[in-house]
Parts: structure tokens; C-alpha cells; sequence
């Protein structure tokens, strides 16, 4: 088979063309402008019926307790606190802050469970501290913080109204009456005033602890830039001042929880301090009486007799005795709380113990009792985190009676080495009445406890003052505010999402139909397939008030794409033998592409310049050339398939010599359908009516039946000189574009070139390799349009 030209050998196109694929969309502007409109609609009525939401901040800052507390004043540094607190970190306030336990009173204490709101036509806004209508309950909060109701209120004069709940009609009462409802009790109050010209109010009540998460939810609590103690508080709220109401009472509540804390220390010292005062006073009477009954015993006032020497070592150890024996005071009175009080019970701290591991374990001890009890406050013994603590507290504890026996131990241990001195010293004075001894010994005595008793005298006042004058532990920088501009929704946001979702709507879905099309539009289409065969180009959708038969000196673009068609053919042509006709078959795939639409066109195209044309309808199964050409007027009654099975039916009676509007085209009809098609076709008549046309014509063009359907085609296809293959824009399926390459790799086909007929050129801006918005006639087409008209034929043509 001689080499074909492939036109494709110019410049490679990129399969993919941005401008098409952006047309594809563009053609159905109308409705991307409508869904763009809607979009911007429902963002406009969202913005227009819902309700806002504001911001409103406070900030808040936490105090140093270890700074201008009223014991450390007392003790001139903050170090012998009896209330400082050790964990003040800036995460454990935030934790605390945002408690369920606080939390959970603020909403109490200002009713946040109850909730109002004025029915409107569109909206429900809430309102706050300023509803028409109220109600109050009889049953007991406890009851109440855990209830949920809905009620809705329709007031029917300035004394009644209608009581409805979940829907369900309650009945009519008089406001101030009391309610029985489930288990709740209460009375709906009015405000004369407002009353008559009240919308229907909605009342909500829910459970605290409900509205406590929901609170907790949309409020956040950070550290304010790089300060350590600075904290800002922000909530989230339609009604502006019941955000601030929040944040100021919960900033209240906070502090008034620390300073509940301080005072309970300071109640559980004093306690302590008290009991021992009493027990000493009973102590110290009964030393000193002992002193005056051994004086009134033994007749004498006072002793001052001894020797300066004696006196000298005496006073050391007496001192340093004295003051292990205040040790082992107070850390056998401390040891013996620990014996007497419960488990989880605060210790006084900070008593006068010199021993740095006590006093230190008792902190921490009562540290992680605190903690202990502000969980418990809003959780159960059960938790884990509370298990956990009570672990380190019975750790501590076990620690701090081993710290209690080790100091114990020690004091004794130097106990017994200052009385050894003690009594180094007594022996030199042996000879001293025992009467002496005695009253030494009860001068000591008496002396250690008085000194005992003014030490505790000092404390307890100090833990009095603490407790009248107790310290805040935070101090309100800024009370809460609310930003003008709301948080929620955003307009311009809302506005630019409605407008894009719009847009990516119908976009969405043209991808989608696109995406599910499996029909051949344009010769983008057909790239697998003209990649290895020639393109011979395209032939326009005709309309329905346009002819289908090209004419003399036509000018519309049917005529013109026809034109185009020879063109190319005469370049697809290597002629070698100018004496012979060229044989040029058309087919396609399966029926309704227009091969015989092409055959009949083409002839006419090639016969108007003064070329002898043979137009044969070989396609005998079902033939359509009869639609086209005169030559069924008045012509022989005689075809293709009479010749083919007849012998004595010779050439010149099955042609018909047609001059339609002055093309003059000889036509061969296919002539009655036979029962045997494919044997008929098979025998030599066909091949020596093409043999002997080929000296009298210059091209014979055959109108064969499509290839995919039925064999007929591939039975003579190798007469042709070159076969058309036709396809049709919005018909052929693309899957189907496999099948006529495979028959050029096999050779069933010669000279194999690619049409592309019935394109719709109002579907695109411009062709697969040439402009479709020049369409064909380049600017002096049958068409005289107004650039006006073409331009609102364009915009207005409907999207097939």
C-alpha cells in the first residue's frame, strides 16, 4: 500500500486545551450566573436572620500570696506564712478558673438556666434582664438546677395567659398563679407595662450542669502576651451584657473561692492554737502551784544562793535544754493531731518547728488536702485523679510521722546529752539541800510553759488577723467588655462562601455530565485516533431551516467545510495515474453518521470544479442516496445490487447522469435490498464496474455500509485507493474510536483518513486546530449577519 500523507506531522498539540475545557463552562453562563445570585441570596438571608455572636473580654490578674500576706507582715518575711498557699502556678488558676465547681456557681448565682425569648416571624431573640415576662419557682433549687422545660407564654390580657408546653397545650391561668408542672412548682409574673404589647414568650430551662459545659465550651482562658500573672478571660454570647455578667461573676466567684480556702486554713489554726493554750494554761497553774505550795512548805521566798561558777555552766544547758523541751512540745502536740484528727484533715502549719523536714511535710500535707477538697466539690471520690492524691497524701503522711520520730529521736538524743551536763554540773553542788533541786525544777517548768503560752498567745492573734483580713488571691485589671464587631457570622465571609459555592455548584455538575460523556463533540475527541491517522477536518451542524445539499457558488459554511474537505483531499491524494479515477470509499462505524450525507456533498464539491464525478451507493442493506439525487426522478429502475446479481444488466443502465442546480454528478443507486448483500458484493461484478469506470471518471466515490455492523465494506475495501472514515459530533461514541484503528493495523482499510461530521459550533470558541468563532466562509459567508446578531446568537443559543 503506498504511504499516505499524515497531516499530523506538524506542530504536536498538548491533549488537554484550558481554553476549550474553560468554554465548556462558559457556554452555560445563565446558569452560573443564576446559581452565583442564589448563592449570594441565601448568604444575604443568612446573614440577615441570624443571630450574632459577640466576644466580650476581661483580664484578670493573680496575686503573689507570698506578697502583702498579713502573716508574713507579722513574721516580717512571707517564709512563716501560716496561710501561704505553695501552688500558685498560672496553669492551675486557668484549670480552676474553668472548673465545672465555679463554673457551675456563676450560673447559679445568676440564673443562667433560665433562659427568654421573644417569638418573632423570623427570628427568636433572647432577651436578658429584660423580659415582659418572668417565672419563679417554688420547688427548692436543688430540684430546679437539674429539671429541663420548655414553655412557651401567650398573653391574652393583663391577667392571663396561655400556658403551653412542648407543644402541648397546658391550659389559660392567671399570672401570679401558681403551676404544678411534673415536679416543678412556680408562678408566671408579668410587667403590666409591657404585657399588652408583648409577643408570645418562650421560656427554656435547663440543667445547670448543661449549661455549665455549654459555658465552659465557649470560653477561653490564656496567659496575656509574656506576663506570668496576667490572665484573659473571652466568652462567647448572642446577648453582649450576659457574656460580661459572666465573666465579672466568674472572675468574683474565683477570688471568693481562694479567699474561702485561706479561711479555712486560718479556722483550723486558730482551732489547734486555742486547744493548746487551754491545755498549757491547766499546765502552767498546776506547775504553779506546785511552786507555792513547796515554798510555803519549806518557808522561803526566793533562792539566790550559789556559786558564780555553777551558775555559769548552768545557764548554757538550762537554755538549750529549755528549748529542746519547746521542740518536743510541739512536735508531740503536732504528732498527736495527727493521731486524733481524721485523715484527710488540715494541720497547722508553721507552729515554731525548727526542724526544716517537718514543717516542710506539713506544708505539702495540707497542700494536697486543699486540692483533695476543691475536686471533690465537683466530682466523686471515685475519680482517678482524686485516688491518686489520696495515694500521695497517705505517702506524706506515712513520711511526715517519719519525720516526726526522727526529730523525736534527735531532741532526745541531745536531751540526754545536755542533762548529762546538767548533771555534771548539779554533782559539784551535791552538797546543796535537795530543797534547791525542787525548786529548780519547778522554776523550769513554769518557765517553759510560760514561755510556751506567750508563743501560741502571739500566734493566735496572728491567725485571728488572717482570718478577719484575709488577702484576695487575684485582682480584676479590666472587667469585661464586649467587642462591637461580632464574632459570628462574618458577612464578607459568608457572602464570598455563598457566592463560591454557588458557582462550584453547577460547575460541579457540568464536570460531572462532562465527565459521564462518552460522545465525540470535536476533534479533541478524536485524538487517539487522528494521532495515527490523517484529519480531514470537520463539516458544521446544519439547522433546520438550512439545506443539506451544498449548491453552485454556494457560500454558507456547509459549502465552505466541503471545500476545505477537497482541499485536504487533494494533499491526502499521491496520484500516480492520471489516466485512472480515484476510488475513494466513505464508511463509518454504525449508522446515522452521515457517511452517505458526506459521499453525496463531497461529489457535488468535487464535481463544480469541472471534475467527472461517479457517485456509487454500495451500501445496498440500507441504502439512503435516493434521498439526495435526482436521478430516482424519472431514472432507470435499475441499481447497484441488479447489476451485482443480474449479468445482463450492464453499466451504462444502472447510471444515472444528474445535473442537480448545475453539478453535474453520474449516480449509482443501490437499487432494491437483496437477501444475499455480502455474497453479491463478493463476486467480481463489483470489482470490474470500478475497473471499467476508472478511465471515464476522475474520482468514483462509494457510499459503503457501515464497518462495525455488517462485513460488506471490508468485502471490497481493498478496490479503494482511500477510505473516509466518517464520525459524528454528539453521536459516536468515543470507545468506538479503537475499532477503526485496528483495522488500519490490519490492513482492512487503505488510505485511511478521519471526517469529522455535524459539529455544533455554537458550543465552542474555537475548533480542535482552527477557530470555531471564525466559523467557515471566513467573514463572507452566506450568513450576513450583524456582528450584533452573531454576538446574541452566540449568548443565546441553547446548550445541547
Amino acid at each position: 500500500m503506498e504511504e499516505i500523507f499524515d497531516y499530523n506531522e506538524q506542530k504536536e498539540e498538548s491533549s488537554f486545551d484550558l481554553k476549550a475545557e474553560l468554554y465548556k463552562y462558559l457556554t452555560h453562563w445563565k446558569w452560573l450566573l443564576f446559581s452565583c445570585m442564589l448563592g449570594l441570596t441565601i448568604a444575604y438571608l443568612y446573614n440577615r436572620y441570624t443571630l450574632p455572636k459577640f466576644r466580650s473580654e476581661a483580664t484578670l490578674m493573680i496575686l503573689d500570696e507570698s506578697e502583702g500576706n498579713v502573716s508574713g507582715v507579722l513574721n516580717g518575711d512571707g517564709s512563716g506564712s501560716l496561710l501561704k498557699l505553695e501552688d500558685n502556678s498560672l496553669d492551675n488558676q486557668i484549670v480552676n478558673l474553668k472548673s465545672k465547681r465555679i463554673v457551675e456557681k456563676v450560673i447559679d448565682d445568676l440564673d443562667f438556666n433560665i433562659a427568654y425569648f421573644i417569638e418573632g416571624n423570623v427570628i427568636t431573640p433572647e432577651v436578658y434582664k429584660s423580659s415582659p415576662i418572668t417565672i419563679k419557682f417554688i420547688t427548692s433549687d436543688s430540684i430546679v438546677n437539674k429539671s429541663s422545660l420548655d414553655l412557651l407564654i401567650s398573653p391574652i390580657s393583663n391577667q392571663k395567659f396561655q400556658l403551653v408546653e412542648d407543644e402541648n397545650k397546658i391550659g389559660d391561668f392567671n399570672f401570679g398563679e401558681k403551676i404544678q408542672l411534673k415536679d416543678l412548682q412556680f408562678r408566671i409574673t408579668s410587667n403590666i407595662s409591657q404585657i399588652s404589647k408583648s409577643n408570645p414568650v418562650h421560656i427554656v430551662v435547663q440543667p445547670t450542669l448543661a449549661v455549665t459545659q455549654q459555658y465552659i465550651a465557649n470560653s477561653a482562658i490564656f496567659p496575656k502576651g509574656k506576663a506570668m500573672d496576667i490572665l484573659t478571660l473571652q466568652t462567647t454570647n448572642n446577648v453582649s451584657t450576659k457574656g460580661e455578667d459572666f465573666l465579672n461573676n466568674l472572675m468574683y466567684q474565683f477570688n471568693l473561692d481562694g479567699v474561702r480556702d485561706k479561711r479555712q486554713v486560718a479556722a483550723k489554726t486558730t482551732e489547734f492554737i486555742q486547744n493548746r493554750l487551754e491545755n498549757i494554761s491547766t499546765d502552767l497553774d498546776s506547775v504553779e502551784s506546785n511552786l507555792a505550795d513547796f515554798k510555803r512548805e519549806n518557808q522561803f521566798m526566793d533562792i539566790n544562793i550559789g556559786a558564780t561558777e555553777y551558775m555559769s555552766q548552768k545557764t548554757s544547758a538550762d537554755q538549750e535544754l529549755f528549748n529542746l523541751e519547746t521542740q518536743l512540745n510541739i512536735i508531740s502536740s503536732i504528732q498527736k493531731r495527727i493521731q486524733e484528727e481524721g485523715q484527710y484533715d488540715l494541720l497547722p502549719e508553721n507552729v515554731g518547728i525548727e526542724s526544716g523536714n517537718v514543717s516542710g511535710t506539713i506544708s505539702s500535707y495540707n497542700q494536697l488536702i486543699l486540692e483533695r477538697r476543691a475536686l471533690l466539690a465537683s466530682s466523686t471520690p471515685e475519680n482517678p485523679v482524686i485516688q491518686d492524691l489520696n495515694e500521695q497524701i497517705n505517702a506524706v503522711r506515712k513520711n511526715l510521722d517519719a519525720n516526726i520520730n526522727t526529730a523525736i529521736s534527735n531532741l532526745n538524743i541531745k536531751k540526754e546529752k545536755l542533762s548529762g551536763r546538767q548533771n555534771s554540773a548539779t554533782a559539784k553542788f551535791s552538797t546543796f539541800p535537795g530543797m534547791e533541786k525542787g525548786i529548780r525544777n519547778i522554776e523550769r517548768q513554769q518557765q517553759i510553759k510560760e514561755q510556751l503560752y506567750l508563743f501560741l498567745l502571739q500566734r493566735r492573734e496572728e491567725a485571728a488577723i488572717a482570718f478577719a483580713v484575709t488577702s484576695p488571691v487575684s485582682k480584676v485589671i479590666d472587667s469585661a467588655f464586649t467587642h462591637s464587631s461580632p464574632v459570628s457570622p462574618e458577612p464578607w465571609l459568608i457572602l464570598v462562601g455563598g457566592f463560591v459555592i454557588g458557582l462550584l455548584i453547577p460547575i460541579l455538575i457540568i464536570f460531572v455530565k462532562n465527565f459521564l460523556d462518552t460522545k465525540v463533540h470535536h476533534k479533541g475527541d478524536l485524538n487517539p485516533l487522528i494521532k495515527e491517522v490523517p484529519f480531514m477536518g470537520e463539516v458544521p451542524r446544519i439547522g433546520q431551516d438550512q439545506s443539506d445539499v451544498i449548491q453552485l457558488n454556494d457560500r454558507s459554511p456547509l459549502a465552505e467545510s466541503f471545500r476545505i474537505l477537497r482541499t485536504n483531499l487533494a494533499y491526502l491524494i499521491q496520484k500516480k495515474d492520471k489516466g485512472a479515477a480515484d476510488i475513494i470509499f466513505v464508511t463509518s462505524t454504525v449508522k446515522g453518521e452521515g457517511k452517505t450525507f458526506i459521499s453525496y456533498n463531497l461529489a457535488r464539491t468535487l464535481a463544480t470544479t469541472n471534475k467527472r464525478v461517479l457517485l456509487i451507493g454500495a451500501d445496498i442493506r440500507n441504502p439512503k442516496l435516493h434521498r439526495y439525487t435526482s436521478a430516482t426522478i424519472g431514472a432507470r429502475e435499475k441499481g447497484l445490487s441488479d447489476y451485482l446479481y443480474d449479468y445482463e444488466v450492464t453499466k451504462e443502465d444502472i447510471i444515472s447522469k444528474t445535473n442537480d442546480e448545475g453539478i453535474a454528478v453520474n449516480v449509482i443507486l443501490s437499487g432494491p435490498i437483496p437477501p444475499n448483500p455480502a455474497e453479491l458484493l463478493m463476486n467480481d461484478r463489483m470489482e470490474n464496474l470500478i475497473e471499467t469506470c476508472k478511465p471515464e471518471y476522475d474520482y468514483i466515490i462509494v457510499d459503503t455500509a457501515p464497518t462495525m455492523i455488517v462485513t460488506d465494506t471490508l468485502l471490497i475495501s481493498q478496490q479503494a485507493d482511500y477510505t473516509l472514515y466518517v464520525t459524528r459530533a454528539d453521536y459516536t461514541e468515543k470507545n468506538l474510536l479503537q475499532f477503526p484503528k485496528d483495522l488500519k493495523k490490519q490492513g482492512k482499510l487503505k488510505g485511511l483518513a478521519v471526517i469529522l461530521n455535524d459539529v455544533d459550533y455554537s458550543k465552542f470558541s474555537y475548533g480542535a486546530q482552527y477557530g470555531y468563532s471564525y466559523g467557515y466562509g471566513y467573514g463572507y459567508g452566506a450568513d450576513e449577519e450583524s456582528r450584533l446578531q452573531r454576538l446574541k446568537k452566540r449568548l443565546f443559543t441553547k446548550s445541547k
